[in-house]
């Protein structure tokens, strides 16, 4: 979409301490999900809702970005996240959780591998598949091993897998965990015992060093010890579901202040569940992770506005981005971009936000992922039609 466009997006969004930069609208399928910046180029993983699986966008003039290509996702399938390491691409593969599905017809399940030495051709080089349902959340950074949430043959919900990616063109299972009693057959320890209506699952990782730091939904956050990658091993966990609404999406540590950020999605449209929230927690004894802050809600008439209002995901200091233990970027759904100064972790400050005008056709802005890349641009996806944003924080340093 042209800068003029942009232009006009701009001039009707709500922001403050936010420009808007460029904006795309990727040809029609603005259903984006996962999104990352390699080079010149940005990688958007679809949601599903449209046929494409992957755009790559030419960002290198970022107020007027082009599509140079798009991959469409295998039938039944969705493929919504997209993680790079070196000139390798992966994404996911799982039968999708929305929409009208025919039963006769199988979906894709596993990682897909490419290799992108041509950064605007993939080459799909390798496949592990899974049984079920799916690979759903990835982080693979290092080359070789890739962190996911995973369905697994013997297990009720996905388990935590990781994938030696080491050779492409030969991936192997190395190792997983699971949540005690999601095992067939297996006795629910005490004080794993789900409240009505819960539901405990691997959601997300994100490893650090000898840690895997584990979103598992409505059990909370656990930490676990990778030092033997084939065998995790169960450190302590915190949960706050309930009281709070729980759907533990993402738990991003910030180490050199042993810290952990979490994120518990939003899942329901005009603020039909449980309080959620953005939670600061303290890690220094990781046996007993406590939780000291939570970021600021939000203020307006967001529960109104239709769709979704809640926290999504969060920019997770991938090697190469932006990095920053300080300032923290949030996806709130129809609350657009925030950004908090988390200086003070008993007071995090809101210092940025950005919420677009409704997309043509939609009842308002879906914020769903985003990256920050190392020169601070802001690479922002909306869940439904709107496509890929990209905008500049112009406030304070923090």
């Amino acid at each position: 979409m042209a800068a003029s466009s942009a232009k006009n997006i701009e001039a009707r969004s709500e922001s403050w301490n936010v420009r808007l930069v460029g904006h795309h609208d990727l040809n029609g399928h603005g259903d984006g999900m996962q999104v990352l910046k390699n080079g010149r180029y940005v990688y958007v993983a679809h949601l599903g809702t449209s046929p494409m699986a992957l755009t790559i966008v030419d960002a290198a003039d970022p107020a007027e970005p082009r599509v140079v290509r798009q991959l469409p996702h295998p039938p039944q399938t969705h493929a919504h996240k997209v993680q790079i390491a070196g000139d390798i691409l992966i994404q996911n593969q799982e039968r999708p959780y929305f929409g009208k599905l025919d039963p006769g017809v199988p979906n894709e399940a596993g990682i897909r591998i490419f290799e992108i030495s041509d950064p605007t051709n993939p080459k799909e080089v390798g496949y592990l598949r899974v049984p079920g349902v799916g690979v759903h959340r990835m982080w693979f950074t290092d080359g070789k091993y890739a962190h996911v949430s995973s369905t697994m043959t013997g297990y009720k919900e996905r388990v935590y897998l990781i994938a030696d990616l080491s050779d492409p063109r030969n991936p192997k299972q190395a190792g997983f965990w699971w949540i005690p009693g999601t095992r067939e057959g297996e006795q629910t320890p005490s004080g794993w015992e789900p409240f009505p209506g819960e539901h405990f699952y691997v959601h997300g990782i994100i490893p650090r060093g000898t840690r895997a730091y584990v979103a598992m939904v409505d059990a909370g956050m656990a930490i676990l010890d990778i030092s033997d990658i084939g065998t995790p091993k169960f450190v302590s966990r915190l949960d706050w579901s309930p009281p709070y609404g729980g759907y533990t999406h993402t738990t991003l540590p910030l180490p050199g202040r042993k810290l952990v950020v979490a994120t518990d999605e939003s899942v329901k449209n005009d603020c039909q569940e449980g309080e959620k929230r953005v939670w600061v927690i303290d890690i220094r004894d990781e046996r007993n992770p406590v939780t000291i802050s939570s970021f600021p809600v939000p203020e307006g008439d967001f529960c109104k506005r239709g769709l979704r209002f809640g926290p999504h995901n969060l920019h997770e200091n991938r090697p190469g981005s932006f990095q920053s233990e300080n300032l923290i970027f949030v996806t709130y759904y129809n609350a657009g971009l925030r950004i908090v100064d988390l200086r003070n972790p008993y007071r995090p400050e809101e210092v940025g936000y950005f919420i677009p005008p409704p997309p043509e056709g939609q009842q308002t802005a879906m914020f769903n992922d985003l990256y920050v890349d190392a020169d601070g641009l802001i690479y922002v996806t909306d869940r439904i039609k709107g496509g890929l944003y990209i905008l500049e924080y112009t406030g304070p340093a923090i």
